[in-house]
């Protein structure tokens, strides 16, 4: 078993950071050198599931601001979110230098957007781990090739991080450097947040969307002080218009 309070700190950072799909689930176990591993999956009979989507009947904990502070304070390299986050790290961090994001915002978007998972589309149609509408993808430059349409090319992790990356960025860099607006737009879209008077759009699910990868942005960053955290600027070297094919 592992110790109670690393299970209850590896919950209070799940629950109220990561806002996994309904489907997801966190395991945990300890290896042999002490060390806790996790993943999305039982990979063995130690492994203890930690969290699970609301979906799946199980319970979200709400912890209190304590466990939030002492949340924010791990980094990226200290929970390692799942397997399909480790299959991708790496596209993760060739995008974010890339396109001039930050690597733990870029993994935020993803964790909320689709739980890491590579295979996933929405009732409206948007694909894969960054949720990219196949018409959002072609104003970003990705073109069927042969017989592969846009949404299939979409299912690819590279072709999908790349997209969802330049999309990103182009919104950060539309709304002045506002992460929050640029946070908004990706979820509902740039009219709405013009629509809004550059503001967050009143829809429930922007705002709930917003707060979600917010706090998992932060809580992923190394360890400092929130106010050094907040005063931190994405590089202002973003594309002004959608960039050529992929």
């Amino acid at each position: 078993m592992l110790p109670k309070a690393s299970v209850l700190l590896t919950l209070a950072v799940l629950a109220s950071t990561l806002a996994a799909p309904a489907r997801a689930e966190i395991w945990a176990y300890r290896d042999r050198n002490g060390v806790t591993q996790y993943s999305d999956r039982p990979l063995n009979a130690r492994s203890e599931l930690l969290y699970r989507g609301s979906g799946m009947g199980g319970p979200i904990a709400r912890p209190g601001a304590g466990a939030r502070a002492m949340a924010s304070t791990l980094s990226v390299t200290q929970l390692e979110l799942s397997t399909r986050f480790r299959a991708v790290r790496h596209l993760i961090r060739e995008a974010a230098s890339e396109h001039g994001l930050e690597f733990e915002l870029l993994q935020a978007v993803i964790a909320t957007e689709s739980g890491f998972d590579p295979g996933a589309v929405s009732p409206k149609g948007a694909v894969g781990l960054m949720q990219v509408m196949p018409d959002t993808a072609e104003r970003f430059g990705v073109r069927p090739v042969g017989k592969q349409s846009v949404s299939e090319r979409l299912t690819d992790p590279r072709t999908n991080i790349q997209a969802g990356s330049r999309y990103l960025a182009w919104l950060i860099n539309t709304f002045g450097g506002d992460v929050r607006l640029a946070v908004a737009a990706y979820n509902a879209g740039e009219g709405a947040v013009l629509k809004a008077g550059r503001q967050v759009p009143n829809y429930p699910e922007t705002i709930d969307y917003v707060r979600k990868v917010t706090n998992l942005h932060y809580s992923l960053k190394p360890p400092r002080t929130v106010s050094q955290a907040r005063s931190d600027t994405l590089p202002q070297t973003l594309p002004s218009r959608p960039p050529g094919r992929v």
